[in-house]
């Protein structure tokens, strides 16, 4: 079997080539394929973002071990890797959701889950806009436990193929309906509507992949009849760089989405004032 080196990126570019066709012929919203900020999303965020992210959190995780040396204990070695990989995968869900409402409720917190509902068009490659800071927290949460309990060497590969096989659906803008299994994993029907601008709908449904935890914590919110969601952030807050650059040179717009990356980041540190203090959350 060829290692998950070559399976991994194989599987996600082949997956997303399968989510943009089925967004083209099955949209749940009618959106343009490259929207406004779509160039900021791709590059910045889903390729440079997250591979010099990879590496820091690797280090990190790596500096953890070699001071604790708890992955020498192995674990979890003796387990099937099928096993592994659904207990980390459990785990690892139930600490999101959590930690999904506590990002709705902490205006601390909600200052780095800010960028990622500051999308206006929810679609494949919109998941992959989050904080710098908000993935370094919860990706080495998600995947130190794997190399310190001694998972499979190839195990962080799988889930992260896991992770961003899903991320992609749940933002996808494929109108799919599917029924009973909505109780059970999440999918776009549900999260969709978690990116709504008003703040009742989007403060509901904060499960990532497994639906349970948002119908067993009463945080479900699937009305028969939903009316189509306005995305983005409530409050009139202007995010930064939402739209990418519309005139000059393919060179001036690659440094101009690139100073929309890097403002987008900075916003997140803005003073704490009545203009700018709103959190996405509705009232208990």
């Amino acid at each position: 079997m060829p290692s998950w080196k070559l399976l991994s990126p194989a599987i996600i570019m082949a997956w997303a080539v399968v989510v943009v066709l089925l967004e083209r012929r099955f949209p749940y919203k009618s959106q343009r394929l490259f929207r406004e900020g779509f160039f900021v999303d791709f590059f910045w965020y889903t390729l440079v973002h997250s591979y010099i992210l990879g590496f820091a959190i690797d280090g990190l995780i790596r500096f953890i071990d070699s001071s604790a040396g708890i992955s020498r204990l192995k674990l979890v070695s003796s387990w099937p890797v099928w096993t592994q990989l659904l207990f980390f995968f459990i785990v690892h869900d139930f600490y999101i959701y959590w930690f999904h409402r506590a990002q709705h409720r902490s205006k601390y917190l909600w200052r780095l889950h800010e960028a990622h509902h500051s999308v206006r068009d929810v679609d494949w490659v919109a998941g992959s806009r989050s904080h710098a800071l908000e993935i370094l927290i919860n990706q080495t949460i998600e995947y130190a436990p794997i190399v310190l309990l001694g998972g499979h060497p190839e195990l962080a590969l799988m889930k992260g193929t896991l992770d961003a096989v899903w991320g992609m659906y749940i933002h996808s803008n494929i109108n799919v309906r599917s029924g009973v299994l909505q109780y059970v994993f999440n999918g776009p029907e549900m999260h969709r509507l978690h990116h709504a601008r008003d703040m009742v709908v989007g403060n509901r449904n904060f499960s990532t992949k497994i639906a349970i935890w948002d119908w067993l914590f009463g945080t479900a919110y699937l009305p028969k009849q939903a009316a189509v969601p306005d995305y983005g952030l409530c409050g009139g807050v202007q995010f930064p760089g939402v739209g990418d650059a519309k005139a000059g040179t393919w060179m001036s717009r690659f440094f101009a989405s690139g100073a929309d990356y890097l403002k987008q980041h900075a916003f997140a540190f803005r003073k704490f004032d009545a203009k700018h203090a709103t959190i996405q959350v509705a009232p208990e």
